[in-house]
């Protein structure tokens, strides 16, 4: 009883362990699936354009109307670098409408 007891418990763990490293992976998504019928510019190409711009590996990707227009921004972790670059594409064209440079996330102040 006590080996199926551990069995359990060992593989609960590896369930939960695989769990968080694939979320730790996969980038953050918020593409509605209603734009994306609209976008001339899918998102594999748009995440080409931004990474050939800002070279590194994706942190999140977005779609969304902004100001009328149909844009992608994908968070950009560059190679060897802490901070996060935001690169906006534009969904109809696939031309990279802005580069906005992001700093690495704040660790809160300890209190003395």
């Amino acid at each position: 009883m006590r080996l199926l007891s551990t069995i359990t418990l060992v593989a609960g763990l590896t369930l939960v362990a695989g769990t968080a490293n694939l979320s730790a992976q996969a980038p953050m998504r918020q593409v509605p699936d209603s734009l994306v019928a609209k976008a001339k510019v899918n998102e594999d190409s748009a995440r080409g354009i931004a990474l050939k711009r800002v070279p590194g590996s994706v942190e999140g990707v977005k779609l969304y109307t902004k100001s009328g227009k149909l844009e992608w921004v994908f968070g950009v972790k560059p190679k060897g670098k802490t901070n996060v670059e935001r690169v906006s594409i534009d969904a109809l064209t696939g031309h990279v409408l802005s580069v906005s440079s992001g700093s690495a996330p704040k660790k809160p102040a300890t209190q003395r």
